[in-house]
């Protein structure tokens, strides 16, 4: 019998990049490094979006800079928020994903680029188009993937027509976002059983916010629902900021990583090397927060 296997998706961008404190260059490169020696299926490493938003992210071209990708088989995924900043991850072909936040919350993705949705269809059909020429991969967030807490019109239906959409522009990963941390156990698996056998040719994700009660649940019905693929962050650091529980985080790593390998689920990640990475990290995020 085959051992399943799961994509984990480690985002130290979205741990440090709410981190008022500047972190130096140099520490974030060395965090970065003790990661892509873990095995990690993917690293969401920085983001290319205006400095004024995100400035701790200003410094993603120089963290590029000052990775060694000799010895490491993951996959660096960098977040562009327009055609701008995906033109600037095109010109970094170390760069293999760009990631791009796609809500169907007109008031979520106002907030969260400034961009109506219908704007927001129109710059990811440019950045899919630019992507297919710098041989580089979108993955589309879609955030308010499990419910809408602000108001805007929700439903699975909703849900499964803006996928059809994504699908229909070429974008052949789509990671379901739990953006502010509030998403049912049932809508999670629902969505999961009923999008992935409509559309075999797209791996979904699950970028799942939760507070620290909540992570097995969480992830138990992502499984059940047939998701492999999970994005997380050492410690749940990071998460949405707009989120209304303070301990709302990322998905753990370390709890992720302890029930797959009670499961007997193969992630492709060194225990020995993520302790090293776990200890930087507990390092880094005590130093700055």
């Amino acid at each position: 019998m085959q051992t399943p296997q799961v994509q984990l998706v480690e985002c130290p961008r979205d741990a440090m990049q709410g981190i008022k404190t500047w972190i130096p260059t140099p520490h974030k490169i060395a965090y970065l490094q003790s990661l892509l020696n873990c095995g990690f299926h993917t690293l969401d490493f920085g983001s290319f979006v205006s400095p004024k938003a995100i400035p701790q992210m200003a410094d993603t071209a120089e963290v590029l800079a000052g990775l060694d990708l000799s010895r490491t088989k993951t996959e660096l995924l960098a977040i562009v928020a327009n055609l701008r900043g995906a033109e600037q991850a095109a010109q970094h072909k170390q760069i293999k994903y760009l990631g791009y936040p796609f809500s169907i919350s007109e008031n979520f993705q106002m907030r969260n680029t400034h961009q109506t949705i219908s704007e927001s269809v129109h710059i990811l059909k440019e950045i899919c188009a630019l992507s297919q020429s710098s041989n580089q991969q979108v993955v589309a967030y879609l955030s308010m993937g499990f419910g809408n807490p602000y108001g805007d019109p929700w439903s699975p239906e909703l849900v499964a027509h803006w996928v059809g959409k994504l699908v229909e522009m070429g974008i052949e990963i789509i990671s379901l976002s739990d953006t502010v941390g509030t998403a049912r156990i049932e809508s999670i698996e629902r969505a999961f059983s009923a999008l992935i056998p409509q559309y075999p040719q797209v791996v979904f994700g699950a970028h799942l916010h939760t507070n620290p009660k909540h992570w097995h649940e969480k992830l138990t019905a992502s499984l059940r629902g047939g998701c492999r693929r999970f994005d997380g962050a050492i410690q749940g650091f990071g998460g949405c900021p707009m989120a209304m529980d303070a301990l709302t985080g990322n998905m753990p790593t370390e709890k992720m990583l302890s029930h797959f390998t009670a499961q007997k689920m193969e992630t492709g990640v060194s225990w020995m090397a993520f302790e090293a990475a776990h200890n930087k990290a507990t390092a880094l995020f005590t130093q700055y927060t």
